[in-house]
């Protein structure tokens, strides 16, 4: 699956981390930076998803969970993207990256990693 990664941050110039992550923040592959921004990330991740869930279910039949969030900051933007079951795609890249190029090339690499991806629920500690 890095290779993968690899050819998106490759794909879209600013690229800084990719990073695909279940949905309890725990890292399933990465590219860019090293493995501890990797972990921090994913991790984060886990809130963040969550926390735009309760965001999401204050509206009028909101009927699935989180799509996509993107947060602009000083110096760049990140962006979170639904990746299938219980995963998900981040990414984080600097000031000047093209937001609908970025897009785009988050949705296709989501096709092309099709289950690949998707994290199963765990009991007890471990993958069912």
């Amino acid at each position: 699956m890095d290779w993968m990664l690899k050819d998106l941050a490759e794909s879209v110039p600013q690229t800084r981390h990719v990073v695909v992550l279940s949905a309890d923040g725990l890292r399933m592959g990465q590219h860019g930076g090293d493995t501890d921004t990797a972990d921090r990330l994913a991790a984060a991740c886990s809130g963040l998803q969550s926390l735009a869930a309760a965001v999401g279910s204050e509206l009028p039949h909101q009927a699935g969970g989180m799509r996509v969030v993107v947060i602009e900051m000083e110096g760049g933007f990140f962006y979170l993207m639904a990746a299938g079951s219980g995963a998900y795609l981040a990414v984080l890249a600097d000031d000047g990256v093209d937001a609908g190029l970025m897009g785009q090339s988050m949705r296709d690499l989501i096709i092309r990693l099709g289950d690949h991806i998707t994290s199963p629920p765990r009991s007890d500690g471990q993958e069912r």
